[in-house]
Order: structure tokens, then C-alpha cells, then sequence
């Protein structure tokens, strides 16, 4: 999930002006969707509606996105990518890759808060993905793994975590803890989301062994 919740603008595409056109009407449909479920409710709003407020037929609507879970990964990727350099730039103040994990779940556990209802759908959809080992629009579905995996990174080279661990397998074992993460909280209001990321990160770290 995005640390923070701004508004995000176009990622930059390589690619000739059929690519950028087909990413252009990608983002469009997804950014309506997104205010759609925002104003309305994510269960209110039907994928009919959607293609008609982004004045779509609903099989291009289709084609794209089979389902909400797709609009809503679709927007919070792009946002989560174009807030990357501000969220490394501030967690690089830290003095530990401890401490920049723990502050970035931080200020993911903020925007889940206020986006609780849209955190659901978008959880589910991830994992269904990763159950049918689908990998769509593949640049923005690494951007967590990419944050987590420059923490992991910046961790190994500081001798704070083990160096012969590949630090992009650990990033993708990460990202599917956070999803654990935010299903637990998302089964009870009396758990808080940083609380069940802090458990998470502490599992990750500290093992199951007792310390001696």
C-alpha cells in the first residue's frame, strides 16, 4: 500500500504513441474508477458504471481489468510509484534499514487506515494474482518489492542483515508478509495495522528462535 494518499500523475512510458495511447487509456479508466469508489463505495459502484463514467465500452473496460481489485491495484501502483523518491529520500535520514522499515510500514499502515474499505479488495486481488502466477503490468506491481528491496539492500551492505541472501527473493517474501499483515487486521477492528506490521517485520528479523 501507498505511504502516503496524494494524488498521482502519469508514470512516465517507454514505448511508441500506441503504447503511451494504450497506458494513457489504462490510467484514465483507472483514476475514474478510483474516485468512483472513493465517493460512492468500492460494493456501490458496478464495472458498467465505471466504463461509462470513462466513457469506455465495457470490453475495452474488460480487456484491461477484469475486476475492481484491477482499477484499484492499477491507481495505488502508480501512486505508491510516484511517491518513491520522497519516501526513500525521507527514509534515508534514518540510521538503520530497522528503523527505515519500521518507518515506511509506518506510513503505509496511515494511508490503509483511511483507505480501509478500498484495502480489502485491492488484498484480495493481489493474492489471486500470485495464486494463478500472473504478473501484470509488471513495472508497477515491483514497486514494493523494490522499496523493500533497497531497505533490504542498504541493511546488507551496513552489516545490519546477512549478505548471502538474495535481496530481491527476501523483498517478494516480504511483500506477501505485508499481505498477511493487513488480512489479519483487516479480520478485526480492534487490531491496529502498524501493530500487526511491527509483529510482522519482528517475525521477519528476529526468527523464531529465542536470542541467547
Amino acid at each position: 500500500m501507498p505511504p502516503g494518499n496524494r494524488t498521482a500523475s502519469a508514470m512516465a512510458s517507454p514505448g511508441g504513441r500506441r503504447e503511451r495511447k494504450r497506458l494513457q487509456t489504462i490510467d484514465h479508466i483507472a483514476d475514474i474508477a478510483w474516485e468512483m469508489f472513493q465517493t460512492q463505495g468500492v460494493e456501490a459502484v458496478t464495472m458498467e458504471a465505471v466504463a461509462e463514467a470513462a466513457d469506455v465500452s465495457k470490453g475495452t473496460l474488460y480487456k484491461y481489468f477484469p475486476e475492481k481489485g484491477a482499477l484499484l491495484r492499477r491507481h495505488i501502483h502508480r501512486e505508491m510509484a510516484v511517491s518513491l523518491p520522497t519516501v526513500m529520500a525521507h527514509l534515508s535520514t534514518l540510521p538503520t534499514a530497522t528503523d527505515r522499515l519500521r518507518k515506511y510500514f509506518y506510513f503505509s499502515s496511515q494511508w490503509g487506515r483511511a483507505n480501509r474499505e478500498l484495502v480489502r479488495p485491492f488484498t484480495l486481488y493481489q493474492l489471486a494474482e500470485a495464486g494463478r502466477g500472473e504478473r501484470r503490468d509488471t513495472d508497477s506491481q515491483s514497486v514494493l518489492e523494490q522499496i523493500l528491496g533497497q531497505l533490504i539492500t542498504a541493511g546488507q551492505e551496513n552489516g545490519e542483515f546477512r549478505r548471502e541472501i538474495d535481496a530481491a527473493s527476501a523483498a517478494r517474501y516480504l511483500s506477501f508478509l505485508t499481505l498477511a499483515a493487513v488480512l489479519r487486521w483487516l479480520e478485526s477492528s480492534e487490531l491496529d495495522l502498524y501493530d500487526e506490521y511491527l509483529s510482522m517485520l519482528d517475525l521477519l528479523l528476529l526468527g523464531l528462535s529465542e536470542s541467547k
